[in-house]
């Protein structure tokens, strides 16, 4: 395919397969195994793929292949890997990447299970940093000569702080480490992460790339000697791939993805903007407005404000919870960068598993709520807005 398409014509055409009979749409190859012509034939195949080659649902399939590829093309790496979730792709993207005595800095401002990996990683000796991401010098203090990984979320769950993806990218250079992002809250759409020197990409494609919350899958974005090296020997034999059903699924969410994540950035600016300054709210979070002490970044590496907004409401979980239960076109619900707006209490649901003093250290408060905006007629939903944080 062309390198020269723009963005969007490649979240059409890039990566598709035909077969013999020339389909329009992407074709579902709804298999798990593979027939040989002959037993030589299948020896060989295990030797090496060609590729259209394949030969477990595990190990790849055509349909996942043509979503790996228009993944790898609209990111700009070489190479992908389509996993079971979002979850998945994360925790295949470190473990592929570390033994015990290896050394890993992380952010602290991000989702409470990227936080539990973690967890696990360290107790099979693998040495963890959590750090202020948003802090330089706190990058650098941390790095040692066993820093294999730097890890954080490009803008953080829940809190929408902005990492400076170009500098942590020179920090763990310079010390000879591998930046890993988690990319979901920017989208493919709004990502300039392999240009700003990330090294793997990860995405939890449950969110903005279905967009209809149908199905769970993740991906991983990355050289090709990663991708098909140590990451896929990790995730074909730890059962972590992605099903060709869903892989179809998140083949026809690519299509209208830019349309729909550009509508829902504009939607998000359009509450902050309308809400900001409510005598009801202690804080509105969005990387667009003006206040936000990563504004000036998030233009730079974003381009927008992306679609998620959270709000911190002066009454606690009480006043929180009045809210939530007086929107009417925004569900309550965990998920997020679906075409419907979202909202969910983060200190009961997504980190509820984090102390209350954890939950501080990242700036999760009682009466936070994280909101993702969908497609819905923009007056709407901030009248809908206004509305629950006068019953608040």
């Amino acid at each position: 395919m062309s390198k020269d398409w723009n963005k969007r014509t490649k979240l059409v055409h890039e990566g598709i397969r035909r077969s013999q009979y020339g389909e329009l749409a992407e074709a579902l190859f709804l298999t798990q195994g593979f027939i040989y012509p002959s037993a030589e034939a299948a020896e060989a195949r295990f030797v090496e793929t060609g590729p259209d080659e394949f030969i477990y649902a595990r190990y790849g399939n055509p349909t996942t292949r043509m979503f790996e590829d228009r993944m790898a093309a609209i990111e700009g790496t070489e190479d992908a890997f389509a996993c079971a979730s979002g979850m998945a792709a994360i925790n295949g993207a470190l473990s592929c990447l570390v033994k015990s005595g290896d050394h890993i800095v992380a952010a602290r401002q991000m989702f409470g299970s990227c936080l539990h990996v973690l967890k696990i990683l360290g107790g099979f000796g693998v040495e963890v940093t959590l750090i202020d991401g948003t802090d330089l010098d706190a990058w650098r203090a941390a790095m040692r000569p066993n820093t294999k990984v730097c890890f954080f979320e490009s803008v953080s769950n829940p809190g929408l702080e902005v990492i400076d993806m170009k500098s942590v990218s020179d920090i763990a250079h310079a010390g000879g480490a591998l930046v890993v992002v988690d990319n979901a809250f920017a989208s493919p759409i709004f990502s300039r992460a392999v240009e700003l020197g990330v090294d793997i990409v990860c995405y939890s494609t449950t969110k903005h790339i279905d967009g209809g919350g149908r199905v769970l899958g993740g991906v991983v974005c990355g050289s090709r000697a990663y991708i098909r090296g140590p990451l896929e020997m990790f995730v074909k034999h730890t059962g972590g791939a992605m099903s060709p059903f869903h892989a179809w699924v998140m083949l026809n969410g690519l299509q209208t993805l830019d349309l729909r994540v550009r509508a829902q950035a504009a939607n998000a600016a359009t509450v902050a903007s309308a809400v900001a300054g409510h005598p009801k709210l202690a804080r509105t979070i969005y990387p667009g407005l003006m206040d936000h002490p990563q504004h000036a970044l998030a233009i730079e590496q974003m381009g927008a404000g992306g679609t998620m907004v959270a709000f911190d409401l002066k009454g606690g979980k009480e006043a929180a919870f009045r809210f939530l239960n007086a929107l009417r076109i925004v569900s309550i619900s965990n998920n997020l960068g679906d075409a419907k707006s979202i909202a969910t209490h983060p200190a009961t649901t997504t980190h509820k598993n984090l102390s209350q003093e954890e939950r501080a250290l990242i700036g999760i408060t009682d009466g936070m709520v994280r909101m993702s905006l969908g497609i819905e007629d923009g007056a709407d939903l901030v009248a809908d807005v206004r509305a629950a944080l006068d019953a608040a």
